[in-house]
């Protein structure tokens, strides 16, 4: 039974990326790349104790993703693959979500580093990063393991 669900923004998301083209394909290859989570000041106090972890995990609306795709090429291969085993914006229900560095909270302003998001991105939720529940041993990274087994970066870490 399908169900409709309504989200609304808790806040947004401001970057220095104005544009698709030259975003990092994972924060992580940006680490000197800043950005501000604003919320909205009636969410404000949901930030307490925030500022004990080092990396929060920011859920968001890609909410210029106009299109929605179940077959798309990744941006690390010329193959397409399902949109399930890959992290297009073009989703059926376009949520996208990123692991940021926490640097500081200042009222109702989060910033952090590590990042991967167009500015103007309405925020969904925020949730801590803890490497005791979130991190796995063991783990089998599908078609992707191919492009890490040299232990090397992608050649393609920015959006063309």
């Amino acid at each position: 039974m399908r169900k409709e669900i309504i989200l609304k923004s808790i806040g947004v998301i401001h970057t220095p990326y104005k544009e698709p083209k030259g975003i990092p394909i994972q924060g992580k290859f940006e680490k000197g790349v800043t950005g501000k989570a604003e919320l909205f000041p009636e969410y404000q106090d949901g930030l307490k104790d925030i500022e004990e972890f080092s990396h929060i995990i920011l859920i968001y609306y890609f909410d210029r993703s106009k299109e929605e795709k179940l077959i798309s090429r990744p941006f690390l291969e010329d193959q397409t693959r399902g949109i399930f085993a890959i992290r297009s914006p073009h989703r059926p229900n376009h949520i996208g979500f990123s692991i940021v560095k926490l640097e500081r909270v200042e009222n109702n302003i989060i910033t952090f580093s590590e990042v991967d998001i167009l500015d103007g991105t309405p925020l969904l939720d925020i949730k801590p990063y803890v490497s005791h529940f979130d991190s796995r041993e063991d783990v089998i990274n599908g078609w992707l393991d191919k492009h890490f087994q040299s232990g090397k970066m992608p050649k393609r870490t920015i959006l063309e």
